[in-house]
Protein backbone atom coordinates (compact mmCIF):
# COMPACT_ATOMS: atom_id res chain seq x y z
CA UNK A 1 0.00 0.00 0.00
CA UNK A 2 1.52 3.61 -1.37
CA UNK A 3 1.22 6.48 1.69
CA UNK A 4 -2.22 8.26 1.77
CA UNK A 5 -0.79 11.51 -0.16
CA UNK A 6 0.48 9.47 -2.63
CA UNK A 7 -2.23 7.93 -3.67
CA UNK A 8 -4.69 11.13 -3.13
CA UNK A 9 -2.22 12.86 -5.77
CA UNK A 10 -2.58 9.61 -8.10
CA UNK A 11 -6.63 9.81 -7.83
CA UNK A 12 -6.46 13.51 -8.02
CA UNK A 13 -4.53 13.22 -11.54
CA UNK A 14 -6.52 10.31 -12.85
CA UNK A 15 -9.71 12.63 -12.72
CA UNK A 16 -7.90 15.58 -14.46
CA UNK A 17 -6.75 12.70 -17.19
CA UNK A 18 -9.96 11.82 -17.50
CA UNK A 19 -11.50 15.61 -17.72
CA UNK A 20 -8.45 15.66 -20.59
CA UNK A 21 -9.48 12.91 -22.59
CA UNK A 22 -13.02 13.37 -23.01
CA UNK A 23 -13.29 17.09 -23.18
CA UNK A 24 -9.87 18.19 -25.22
CA UNK A 25 -8.96 14.17 -26.61
CA UNK A 26 -12.76 13.45 -27.38
CA UNK A 27 -12.94 10.57 -26.78
CA UNK A 28 -15.83 8.91 -25.66
CA UNK A 29 -16.38 8.27 -21.95
CA UNK A 30 -16.79 5.09 -22.12
CA UNK A 31 -13.51 4.33 -23.65
CA UNK A 32 -11.94 7.27 -20.98
CA UNK A 33 -13.10 5.87 -18.16
CA UNK A 34 -11.99 2.12 -19.05
CA UNK A 35 -8.44 3.22 -19.84
CA UNK A 36 -7.80 5.61 -16.56
CA UNK A 37 -9.54 2.71 -14.29
CA UNK A 38 -7.30 0.43 -15.63
CA UNK A 39 -4.26 3.15 -15.85
CA UNK A 40 -4.71 3.79 -12.23
CA UNK A 41 -5.17 0.39 -10.95
CA UNK A 42 -1.81 -0.36 -12.57
CA UNK A 43 0.17 3.13 -11.22
CA UNK A 44 -1.09 2.35 -7.65
CA UNK A 45 -0.30 -1.16 -7.07
CA UNK A 46 -3.23 -3.67 -7.18
CA UNK A 47 -1.87 -6.71 -8.53
CA UNK A 48 -2.34 -7.62 -12.11
CA UNK A 49 -4.37 -10.21 -11.31
CA UNK A 50 -7.10 -8.47 -9.35
CA UNK A 51 -7.59 -5.54 -11.38
CA UNK A 52 -9.89 -6.75 -14.21
CA UNK A 53 -11.69 -8.04 -11.46
CA UNK A 54 -11.88 -5.23 -9.65
CA UNK A 55 -13.36 -3.13 -12.41
CA UNK A 56 -15.94 -5.47 -13.72
CA UNK A 57 -16.75 -5.56 -9.91
CA UNK A 58 -17.72 -1.99 -9.91
CA UNK A 59 -19.44 -2.19 -13.71
CA UNK A 60 -21.51 -5.66 -12.60
CA UNK A 61 -22.49 -3.75 -9.02
CA UNK A 62 -23.61 -0.63 -11.10
CA UNK A 63 -25.20 -2.10 -14.18
CA UNK A 64 -27.20 -5.04 -11.69
CA UNK A 65 -29.52 -2.17 -10.98
CA UNK A 66 -29.16 1.50 -13.38
CA UNK A 67 -29.53 -0.94 -16.56
CA UNK A 68 -32.93 -2.63 -15.19
CA UNK A 69 -34.30 0.63 -13.82
CA UNK A 70 -32.98 2.43 -17.20
CA UNK A 71 -34.33 0.21 -19.37
CA UNK A 72 -37.69 -0.38 -17.85
CA UNK A 73 -38.39 3.67 -16.70
CA UNK A 74 -37.41 4.77 -20.66
CA UNK A 75 -40.03 2.34 -21.81
CA UNK A 76 -42.75 3.81 -19.27
CA UNK A 77 -41.50 7.26 -20.77
CA UNK A 78 -41.77 5.98 -24.17
CA UNK A 79 -45.26 4.90 -23.43
CA UNK A 80 -45.86 8.22 -21.48
CA UNK A 81 -44.86 10.40 -24.88
CA UNK A 82 -46.25 8.50 -27.48
CA UNK A 83 -49.68 7.99 -25.72
CA UNK A 84 -49.00 12.11 -25.39
CA UNK A 85 -49.60 11.30 -21.63
CA UNK A 86 -46.55 13.66 -20.64
CA UNK A 87 -48.20 16.24 -22.63
CA UNK A 88 -51.68 15.94 -20.49
CA UNK A 89 -49.24 16.31 -17.48
CA UNK A 90 -47.32 18.94 -18.97
CA UNK A 91 -50.32 20.98 -19.76
CA UNK A 92 -52.11 20.29 -16.21
CA UNK A 93 -48.71 21.40 -14.69
CA UNK A 94 -48.25 24.54 -16.59
CA UNK A 95 -52.13 25.05 -15.82
CA UNK A 96 -51.47 24.83 -12.15
CA UNK A 97 -48.46 26.84 -11.48
CA UNK A 98 -48.43 28.82 -14.67
CA UNK A 99 -45.29 28.52 -17.47
CA UNK A 100 -43.08 31.14 -15.43
CA UNK A 101 -42.88 28.52 -12.64
CA UNK A 102 -42.55 25.60 -14.08
CA UNK A 103 -39.22 24.76 -13.09
CA UNK A 104 -40.99 25.22 -9.50
CA UNK A 105 -43.37 22.62 -10.53
CA UNK A 106 -40.68 19.98 -11.43
CA UNK A 107 -38.78 20.42 -8.48
CA UNK A 108 -41.83 20.07 -5.92
CA UNK A 109 -43.39 17.42 -8.27
CA UNK A 110 -39.68 15.63 -7.71
CA UNK A 111 -39.65 16.05 -3.93
CA UNK A 112 -42.87 14.08 -4.02
CA UNK A 113 -42.31 11.39 -6.27
CA UNK A 114 -38.22 11.17 -4.95
CA UNK A 115 -39.77 10.28 -1.55
CA UNK A 116 -40.07 6.71 -1.66
CA UNK A 117 -37.67 5.88 -5.11
CA UNK A 118 -34.24 5.83 -5.92
CA UNK A 119 -32.17 8.82 -7.37
CA UNK A 120 -32.30 7.10 -10.95
CA UNK A 121 -35.88 5.63 -11.10
CA UNK A 122 -37.54 8.74 -10.21
CA UNK A 123 -35.16 10.78 -12.79
CA UNK A 124 -35.88 8.18 -15.56
CA UNK A 125 -39.94 8.42 -14.53
CA UNK A 126 -40.03 12.49 -15.05
CA UNK A 127 -37.79 13.19 -17.70
CA UNK A 128 -40.33 12.75 -20.48
CA UNK A 129 -42.76 15.12 -18.49
CA UNK A 130 -39.08 17.78 -18.57
CA UNK A 131 -38.68 17.31 -22.47
CA UNK A 132 -42.24 17.86 -23.26
CA UNK A 133 -42.25 20.89 -20.84
CA UNK A 134 -39.15 22.29 -22.52
CA UNK A 135 -40.50 21.99 -25.98
CA UNK A 136 -44.23 23.63 -25.15
CA UNK A 137 -42.49 26.48 -23.50
CA UNK A 138 -39.49 26.60 -25.38
CA UNK A 139 -37.05 26.39 -23.17
CA UNK A 140 -33.91 24.84 -23.03
CA UNK A 141 -34.48 21.31 -20.58
CA UNK A 142 -32.15 22.00 -17.93
CA UNK A 143 -34.52 24.89 -17.17
CA UNK A 144 -36.82 22.14 -15.80
CA UNK A 145 -34.25 19.54 -15.46
CA UNK A 146 -32.07 20.80 -12.65
CA UNK A 147 -34.86 21.86 -10.52
CA UNK A 148 -36.35 18.25 -11.17
CA UNK A 149 -32.77 16.47 -10.55
CA UNK A 150 -32.28 18.55 -7.18
CA UNK A 151 -35.49 17.68 -5.81
CA UNK A 152 -34.55 14.14 -6.53
CA UNK A 153 -31.23 14.09 -5.08
CA UNK A 154 -32.24 16.25 -1.82
CA UNK A 155 -34.84 13.72 -0.99
CA UNK A 156 -32.13 11.14 -2.10
CA UNK A 157 -29.62 12.12 0.20
CA UNK A 158 -31.86 13.00 3.33
CA UNK A 159 -35.03 11.52 3.55
CA UNK A 160 -36.21 8.05 5.05
CA UNK A 161 -36.95 5.47 4.12
CA UNK A 162 -34.19 6.03 1.02
CA UNK A 163 -31.37 3.11 2.36
CA UNK A 164 -28.33 5.46 3.12
CA UNK A 165 -30.44 8.07 5.06
CA UNK A 166 -32.39 5.27 6.73
CA UNK A 167 -29.05 3.32 7.64
CA UNK A 168 -27.43 6.95 8.68
CA UNK A 169 -30.43 7.07 11.14
CA UNK A 170 -30.11 4.00 12.79
CA UNK A 171 -26.38 4.39 12.63
CA UNK A 172 -26.74 7.59 14.80
CA UNK A 173 -29.73 6.07 16.71
CA UNK A 174 -32.08 9.13 15.26
CA UNK A 175 -35.61 9.36 15.47
CA UNK A 176 -37.30 8.15 12.09
CA UNK A 177 -39.99 10.59 12.07
CA UNK A 178 -37.95 13.70 13.74
CA UNK A 179 -34.94 12.74 10.81
CA UNK A 180 -37.72 13.29 8.11
CA UNK A 181 -39.20 16.01 9.33
CA UNK A 182 -35.71 18.27 9.90
CA UNK A 183 -35.17 16.85 6.39
CA UNK A 184 -38.15 18.75 4.72
CA UNK A 185 -37.36 22.20 6.89
CA UNK A 186 -33.51 21.61 5.95
CA UNK A 187 -34.27 20.11 2.22
CA UNK A 188 -36.76 21.96 0.50
CA UNK A 189 -34.84 25.79 0.84
CA UNK A 190 -31.71 23.73 -0.08
CA UNK A 191 -33.58 22.01 -3.55
CA UNK A 192 -35.14 25.36 -3.59
CA UNK A 193 -31.70 27.27 -3.84
CA UNK A 194 -29.95 24.47 -5.89
CA UNK A 195 -32.69 23.62 -8.58
CA UNK A 196 -35.06 26.79 -9.73
CA UNK A 197 -33.29 29.69 -8.41
CA UNK A 198 -29.76 28.06 -9.36
CA UNK A 199 -31.06 26.68 -12.54
CA UNK A 200 -32.35 30.51 -13.67
CA UNK A 201 -28.40 32.05 -13.71
CA UNK A 202 -26.93 29.08 -14.92
CA UNK A 203 -29.19 28.22 -18.11
CA UNK A 204 -28.10 31.01 -19.88
CA UNK A 205 -24.22 29.63 -19.90
CA UNK A 206 -25.29 26.10 -21.30
CA UNK A 207 -24.91 25.25 -25.03
CA UNK A 208 -28.32 25.74 -26.69
CA UNK A 209 -30.22 22.54 -27.29
CA UNK A 210 -33.23 22.56 -29.67
CA UNK A 211 -34.51 19.13 -29.27
CA UNK A 212 -34.72 15.97 -27.07
CA UNK A 213 -32.60 13.29 -27.30
CA UNK A 214 -33.50 10.58 -29.23
CA UNK A 215 -34.73 8.40 -26.60
CA UNK A 216 -37.71 10.52 -25.47
CA UNK A 217 -38.63 12.35 -28.68
CA UNK A 218 -42.13 13.40 -28.81
CA UNK A 219 -44.77 11.66 -30.78
CA UNK A 220 -46.82 14.14 -33.73
CA UNK A 221 -49.97 13.39 -34.03
CA UNK A 222 -53.36 14.63 -33.33
CA UNK A 223 -54.57 12.46 -31.48
CA UNK A 224 -56.58 13.61 -28.22
CA UNK A 225 -54.60 13.70 -24.96
CA UNK A 226 -55.38 10.70 -22.54
CA UNK A 227 -56.70 11.69 -19.19
CA UNK A 228 -54.95 13.43 -16.29
CA UNK A 229 -56.05 11.05 -13.78
CA UNK A 230 -55.23 7.46 -15.62
CA UNK A 231 -51.56 9.11 -16.65
CA UNK A 232 -50.78 10.30 -13.42
CA UNK A 233 -52.13 6.99 -11.76
CA UNK A 234 -49.71 4.78 -14.80
CA UNK A 235 -46.86 7.27 -13.67
CA UNK A 236 -47.30 6.92 -9.72
CA UNK A 237 -48.01 3.53 -9.64
CA UNK A 238 -44.51 2.37 -9.27
CA UNK A 239 -44.14 5.37 -6.54
CA UNK A 240 -47.00 3.76 -4.69
CA UNK A 241 -45.63 0.44 -4.81
CA UNK A 242 -41.89 1.03 -3.55
CA UNK A 243 -43.76 2.94 -0.51
CA UNK A 244 -45.76 0.16 -0.02
CA UNK A 245 -42.43 -2.12 0.22
CA UNK A 246 -40.20 0.61 2.16
CA UNK A 247 -43.38 0.41 4.79
CA UNK A 248 -43.96 -3.14 4.88
CA UNK A 249 -42.69 -3.50 8.47
CA UNK A 250 -45.62 -1.04 9.80
CA UNK A 251 -48.11 -2.75 6.95
CA UNK A 252 -47.65 -6.64 8.07
CA UNK A 253 -45.85 -8.42 10.68
CA UNK A 254 -42.34 -9.07 9.59
CA UNK A 255 -41.45 -12.17 8.11
CA UNK A 256 -45.22 -12.90 7.33
CA UNK A 257 -46.42 -13.50 3.85
CA UNK A 258 -48.01 -10.55 3.53
CA UNK A 259 -44.60 -8.58 4.47
CA UNK A 260 -42.62 -10.97 1.96
CA UNK A 261 -45.08 -9.76 -0.91
CA UNK A 262 -45.02 -5.95 -0.16
CA UNK A 263 -41.22 -6.59 -0.17
CA UNK A 264 -41.21 -7.87 -3.41
CA UNK A 265 -43.90 -5.56 -5.40
CA UNK A 266 -41.17 -2.72 -3.65
CA UNK A 267 -38.66 -3.38 -5.80
CA UNK A 268 -37.74 -0.84 -8.12
CA UNK A 269 -37.57 -3.97 -10.82
CA UNK A 270 -40.71 -5.43 -10.24
CA UNK A 271 -42.94 -1.76 -9.06
CA UNK A 272 -41.53 -0.49 -13.01
CA UNK A 273 -42.00 -3.40 -14.42
CA UNK A 274 -45.61 -3.43 -13.26
CA UNK A 275 -46.08 0.21 -14.10
CA UNK A 276 -45.10 -0.42 -17.93
CA UNK A 277 -46.84 -3.55 -17.94
CA UNK A 278 -50.11 -1.22 -17.21
CA UNK A 279 -49.27 1.43 -19.35
CA UNK A 280 -49.80 -1.23 -22.62
CA UNK A 281 -52.89 -1.28 -21.32
CA UNK A 282 -53.87 2.24 -20.09
CA UNK A 283 -51.98 4.24 -22.50
CA UNK A 284 -51.42 1.44 -25.19
CA UNK A 285 -54.20 -0.61 -26.03
CA UNK A 286 -56.77 1.08 -24.40
CA UNK A 287 -56.41 4.46 -26.66
CA UNK A 288 -56.55 2.14 -29.97
CA UNK A 289 -52.82 0.91 -30.39
CA UNK A 290 -52.15 -2.51 -31.21
CA UNK A 291 -49.66 -4.92 -29.68
CA UNK A 292 -46.76 -4.79 -32.39
CA UNK A 293 -46.95 -0.84 -32.05
CA UNK A 294 -46.11 -1.32 -28.57
CA UNK A 295 -43.36 -3.73 -29.58
CA UNK A 296 -41.80 -1.38 -31.92
CA UNK A 297 -41.97 0.94 -29.26
CA UNK A 298 -40.69 -1.11 -27.52
CA UNK A 299 -37.80 -1.90 -28.99
CA UNK A 300 -36.81 1.63 -30.38
CA UNK A 301 -36.62 3.61 -27.26
CA UNK A 302 -33.99 0.73 -25.34
CA UNK A 303 -31.22 1.54 -28.37
CA UNK A 304 -30.68 4.88 -27.15
CA UNK A 305 -30.33 3.96 -23.51
CA UNK A 306 -27.01 1.37 -24.37
CA UNK A 307 -24.63 3.75 -24.09
CA UNK A 308 -25.77 5.77 -20.99
CA UNK A 309 -25.90 2.19 -19.20
CA UNK A 310 -22.39 1.60 -20.41
CA UNK A 311 -21.36 5.13 -19.27
CA UNK A 312 -23.13 4.68 -16.15
CA UNK A 313 -21.37 1.32 -15.72
CA UNK A 314 -17.38 2.10 -16.09
CA UNK A 315 -18.08 5.13 -13.97
CA UNK A 316 -18.95 2.73 -11.09
CA UNK A 317 -15.86 1.07 -11.64
CA UNK A 318 -13.71 3.94 -11.73
CA UNK A 319 -15.25 4.11 -8.20
CA UNK A 320 -14.57 0.72 -7.24
CA UNK A 321 -10.84 0.81 -8.62
CA UNK A 322 -10.16 4.05 -5.81
CA UNK A 323 -11.90 2.22 -3.06
CA UNK A 324 -9.78 -1.20 -3.98
CA UNK A 325 -6.46 1.05 -4.36
CA UNK A 326 -7.05 2.44 -0.57
CA UNK A 327 -7.76 6.03 -1.69
CA UNK A 328 -11.04 5.73 0.28
CA UNK A 329 -8.72 4.91 3.71
CA UNK A 330 -6.55 7.54 2.75
CA UNK A 331 -9.29 9.55 2.92
CA UNK A 332 -10.91 8.74 5.91
CA UNK A 333 -7.49 8.95 7.75
CA UNK A 334 -7.00 12.31 6.55
CA UNK A 335 -10.56 13.41 7.75
CA UNK A 336 -10.32 11.63 11.15
CA UNK A 337 -7.17 13.41 11.78
CA UNK A 338 -9.02 16.70 12.19
CA UNK A 339 -10.49 17.99 15.16
CA UNK A 340 -13.59 19.75 14.50
CA UNK A 341 -17.47 19.85 15.90
CA UNK A 342 -18.65 16.13 14.94
CA UNK A 343 -21.33 17.77 12.63
CA UNK A 344 -18.83 19.18 10.68
CA UNK A 345 -16.55 16.02 10.78
CA UNK A 346 -19.88 13.99 9.55
CA UNK A 347 -20.08 16.43 6.21
CA UNK A 348 -16.40 16.32 5.41
CA UNK A 349 -15.75 12.72 5.44
CA UNK A 350 -19.10 11.93 3.69
CA UNK A 351 -17.78 14.56 1.37
CA UNK A 352 -13.98 13.35 0.43
CA UNK A 353 -15.57 9.94 0.34
CA UNK A 354 -18.17 11.17 -2.30
CA UNK A 355 -15.14 12.62 -4.24
CA UNK A 356 -13.69 9.95 -3.78
CA UNK A 357 -15.81 7.11 -4.43
CA UNK A 358 -18.89 8.54 -6.49
CA UNK A 359 -21.64 7.25 -4.41
CA UNK A 360 -23.00 8.53 -2.11
CA UNK A 361 -24.37 5.58 -0.33
CA UNK A 362 -21.37 4.20 -0.31
CA UNK A 363 -20.05 8.05 1.89
CA UNK A 364 -23.27 8.05 4.10
CA UNK A 365 -22.58 4.36 4.84
CA UNK A 366 -18.34 4.67 5.82
CA UNK A 367 -19.14 8.36 7.42
CA UNK A 368 -22.12 6.77 9.72
CA UNK A 369 -19.96 3.98 10.57
CA UNK A 370 -16.82 6.32 11.81
CA UNK A 371 -18.88 9.18 13.09
CA UNK A 372 -21.92 6.89 15.58
CA UNK A 373 -19.07 5.98 18.38
CA UNK A 374 -18.20 9.68 18.11
CA UNK A 375 -21.72 10.58 18.86
CA UNK A 376 -23.00 7.84 20.85
CA UNK A 377 -20.14 9.63 23.26
CA UNK A 378 -21.18 13.27 22.91
CA UNK A 379 -25.13 12.77 23.96
CA UNK A 380 -25.78 16.52 23.28
CA UNK A 381 -25.17 16.36 20.02
CA UNK A 382 -28.89 15.55 18.37
CA UNK A 383 -28.61 12.37 16.14
CA UNK A 384 -31.02 13.66 13.46
CA UNK A 385 -28.74 16.36 12.83
CA UNK A 386 -25.73 14.31 12.26
CA UNK A 387 -28.10 12.41 9.68
CA UNK A 388 -28.75 15.41 7.36
CA UNK A 389 -24.84 16.59 7.85
CA UNK A 390 -23.60 13.62 6.89
CA UNK A 391 -26.47 13.18 3.67
CA UNK A 392 -25.59 16.75 2.76
CA UNK A 393 -21.63 15.96 2.45
CA UNK A 394 -22.51 12.53 0.28
CA UNK A 395 -23.74 14.58 -2.69
CA UNK A 396 -21.14 17.23 -3.05
CA UNK A 397 -18.67 17.59 -6.16
CA UNK A 398 -20.35 14.71 -8.05
CA UNK A 399 -17.86 14.04 -11.01
CA UNK A 400 -16.69 11.74 -13.74
CA UNK A 401 -16.71 8.74 -11.10
CA UNK A 402 -21.11 9.56 -10.41
CA UNK A 403 -22.85 7.35 -12.16
CA UNK A 404 -25.35 10.01 -11.65
CA UNK A 405 -23.39 12.51 -13.17
CA UNK A 406 -23.64 10.74 -16.80
CA UNK A 407 -27.02 9.98 -16.75
CA UNK A 408 -27.78 13.78 -16.67
CA UNK A 409 -24.90 14.83 -18.87
CA UNK A 410 -26.41 11.56 -21.21
CA UNK A 411 -30.06 12.13 -21.21
CA UNK A 412 -30.10 15.69 -21.61
CA UNK A 413 -27.14 15.70 -24.26
CA UNK A 414 -24.41 17.92 -22.52
CA UNK A 415 -21.06 18.58 -22.67
CA UNK A 416 -19.11 17.85 -19.70
CA UNK A 417 -18.29 21.15 -19.61
CA UNK A 418 -21.82 22.40 -19.16
CA UNK A 419 -22.91 19.01 -17.15
CA UNK A 420 -20.45 20.74 -14.39
CA UNK A 421 -21.67 23.64 -14.84
CA UNK A 422 -25.25 23.05 -14.54
CA UNK A 423 -25.48 18.95 -12.08
CA UNK A 424 -21.80 19.47 -10.82
CA UNK A 425 -22.37 23.00 -8.94
CA UNK A 426 -26.11 22.23 -8.67
CA UNK A 427 -25.14 18.75 -6.16
CA UNK A 428 -22.32 21.21 -4.80
CA UNK A 429 -24.59 24.06 -3.73
CA UNK A 430 -27.16 20.55 -2.09
CA UNK A 431 -24.64 20.12 -0.15
CA UNK A 432 -23.24 23.46 1.29
CA UNK A 433 -26.60 24.98 1.61
CA UNK A 434 -27.98 21.69 2.86
CA UNK A 435 -25.05 21.97 5.73
CA UNK A 436 -25.41 25.80 6.29
CA UNK A 437 -29.42 25.04 7.73
CA UNK A 438 -28.14 21.97 9.55
CA UNK A 439 -25.87 24.46 11.51
CA UNK A 440 -28.62 27.09 11.82
CA UNK A 441 -31.27 24.44 12.81
CA UNK A 442 -28.90 23.17 15.08
CA UNK A 443 -29.21 26.49 16.84
CA UNK A 444 -33.04 26.16 17.78
CA UNK A 445 -33.65 22.42 18.28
Amino acid sequence: MQPGGMLLTEAAIAVAALIVLIVRVRLSPFIALTLVSLALALVVGIPLGSIVKSFEAGVGGALGHIALVVGLGTILGKMMVESRGAERIADSVIGFFGPARADWAMMTVALIVGLPVFFEVGFVLLVPIVFTLARRLGQHPMRMGLPMAAGLSVVHAMVPPHPAALLATQAYNADVGLTVLFALIVGIPTAAIAGPLYGRLVIRHLAPQPIAPAAVVEAEDTRSLPGFGITLATLLLPVVLMLAGSLATMIALPGSRLDGILRFVGTPVVALLAAVLVSYWTLGLARGMNLGTIQKFTNDCLAPTAMITLVVGVGAGFGRVLIDSGVSDAIVAAATSVHMPIVLLAWLIAALMRVATGSATVSMATAAGIIAPLAAANPGIRPELLVLATGAGSVILSHVNDGGFWLVKEYFGLSVADTIRSWTVCETLISVVGLGLTLLLSLVV
